[in-house]
């Protein structure tokens, strides 16, 4: 497992990301009407529209960014070689 491609940092970094994917999509969630032809303006707060997909995007740009850093090398990795 030592050759594993993405250290520990990075992939506490990729979980953070989901977790805040996740949390966008939760407050994505609701807003709907259980009857058909009543409208329910709450689909169109701010939360929906705005915070969400913020978060949502801001969860991908972290996970993209934790799978690209290049992890560091030890000095025990440097000295193996």
């Amino acid at each position: 497992m030592s050759k594993f491609s993405l250290s520990t940092k990075n992939v506490r970094f990729v979980l953070i990301g989901l977790i805040v994917m996740v949390a966008g999509y939760i407050l994505m969630a609701g807003g709907g009407s259980s009857d058909p032809n009543v409208f329910n303006p709450e689909i169109f707060n701010f939360r929906r529209l705005v915070i969400s997909p913020l978060l949502v995007i801001i969860g991908i740009v972290i996970v993209i960014l934790a799978i690209m850093k290049k992890p560091r090398e030890d000095k025990e990795d440097r000295e193996g070689q």
